[in-house]
């Protein structure tokens, strides 16, 4: 067997250079796939999921009658999207619907299509708690993204039935 170097010592030295590179190449391998996997899991896992009007669309609701009242209202019957999304950090696009100085709802519909008109239902507007530093003057019909967390409410008639609790913009 004829080698390309002089001598077995040169021919051996090679071998272990190779496997020593060989090693390395592994080594760095292992190390982007680990830095991937990481980067994969926290994309996927801590952040904000991207909720639709089509998702708040998975309701039903039945009247329900409120002693403290002393009347009937409509209560939702959520879906299971709705339910999934539930306490987490969601982001939804909308129109701004200005009800008081500070209190405002966003909407898939602009406000003389929305549900304020009677144009539209409950679960095509969402309740805004906005955070202290995201309070401000919004404009009428302006087209925002906002992120918070999705609460469910299917028992206090004095709020929505969707409410994005610490919410605030992403978009101006």
């Amino acid at each position: 067997m004829q080698h390309c170097c002089k001598s077995k010592k040169q021919s051996s030295y090679l071998q272990r250079c190779c496997i020593k590179i060989m090693d390395k190449f592994l080594e760095m391998k292992r190390i982007v796939l680990s830095v991937l996997i990481v980067i994969g899991l926290s994309a996927t896992g801590f952040s904000q999921a991207n909720l639709t009007w089509k998702n708040l669309a998975d309701v039903k609701f039945e009247m329900r009658y409120f002693k403290e009242y002393e009347r009937k209202f409509l209560v939702p019957l959520f879906g299971k999207t709705p339910k999934e999304k539930e306490g987490k950090q969601v982001s939804i696009s909308g129109y701004i619907i200005p009800l008081d100085a500070d209190f405002y709802a966003l909407s898939q519909y602009p406000y003389s299509a929305c549900f304020f008109c009677g144009n539209a239902g409950p679960e095509t507007i969402v309740e805004l708690q906005l955070k202290p530093k995201a309070t401000k003057r919004y404009k009428m019909d302006q087209k925002m993204t906002f992120k918070g967390i999705l609460r469910l409410n299917d028992s206090d008639v004095l709020h929505f039935n969707y409410i994005l609790e610490n919410a605030e913009p992403l978009s101006k």
